[in-house]
């Protein structure tokens, strides 16, 4: 395609030459040009790899699900095909003859009580390390983070002879204030960066109206901290649902047992002739409060991980 170039009489002459002369058109190509194909490689690369990855968690989760809907006989005989129908008795059998039901009822009981517990003591603690000036602070702070490197492993023979002395083993309060001591070296991490992004203008506002300092804190600030709460509400829930080293050597009683301690005594206790639907279903139950934490509270992870990210 080409376009004209219509050039006014006189155009290229100087003001004291101008007169009449012959119109000038100049035929200027035009060049297309195509699409743009910067990054297509590394686009398609990425992508590939997530289609890739999400298959390999999708895939293992679905099959749990579809092999819990099976007989014993049709998990050996076609572990890949799909169940005639749905038997919602192995479901039943695994909450009620493998005592699901009890472990489900104490690890809600442990889980709820250390998770309030970590996010209230944690936040007051990140917010009292990230808002005042004091001496010992950076020394607090950095004694925090050492018990993130902290081995669990090392600590259980001395912790068991404590809670033992303490009158804490085999109950479910003395897991809780173990959970809870567990999990506030990364909590107070997380919020102290958290709250080090919130405005100071707000809390200043708050104490120029008479507020005290407990008020400034709960009323003012722990709402504006709510996205970064939900972030490491999460990641404290995933870590202390599936905690089975602490209850394994802390919770020996067999009526105070919590979910991943029900679900290893269910796999024993099969031997060699098992009820392995039950055991898939105790299985996919354990999954499911997790799964569904995360898909209701995705949204509110994503932001509290991205808070103060962008100014």
């Amino acid at each position: 395609m080409k376009t004209t170039d219509t050039v006014a009489p006189g155009a290229d002459r100087p003001s004291s030459q101008l007169g009449p002369g012959p119109v000038v058109t100049k035929m200027v190509p035009v060049v297309r040009k195509g699409p743009k194909k910067e990054g297509t490689t590394l686009n398609v690369f990425s992508h590939g790899i997530l289609i890739i990855w999400a298959a390999m968690v999708v895939m293992p989760l679905f099959w749990a699900v579809m092999t819990s809907f099976k007989t014993d006989k049709a998990i050996f005989n076609s572990p890949w095909a799909l169940p005639d129908r749905l038997r919602f008795e192995n479901w039943s059998r695994a909450w009620t003859d493998a005592h699901m039901g009890d472990y489900f009822l104490n690890t809600f009981l442990v889980v709820g009580g250390s998770l309030i517990g970590t996010l209230l003591f944690g936040s007051m603690a990140a917010y009292v390390l990230a808002r005042f000036d004091f001496p010992g602070n950076r020394f607090i702070y950095f004694l925090f983070i050492g018990g993130m490197s902290f081995p669990i492993i090392l600590a259980l023979v001395p912790l068991f002879y404590v809670m033992q002395n303490m009158a804490l083993l085999n109950t479910l309060h003395g897991l809780i204030l173990v959970y809870i001591a567990y999990s506030l070296p990364f909590t107070v991490f997380f919020l102290t960066a958290f709250f080090r992004t919130l405005p100071t203008s707000v809390a200043e506002a708050a104490f120029v109206d008479g507020a005290s300092h407990t008020r400034t804190f709960f009323q003012v600030m722990l709402p504006m901290a709510k996205p970064g709460l939900i972030s490491v509400g999460i990641f404290n829930f995933l870590g202390q649902w599936n905690q089975y080293l602490l209850p394994t050597v802390l919770n020996t009683e067999p009526e105070r047992k919590v979910l991943s301690q029900g679900l290893v005594q269910l796999a024993v206790s099969q031997g060699y002739k098992g009820d392995w639907s039950g055991l898939f279903a105790g299985l996919v139950m354990a999954m499911l409060p997790v799964l569904a934490a995360y898909v209701i509270f995705q949204r509110q992870v994503v932001a509290g991980l991205t808070a103060g990210a962008v100014k």
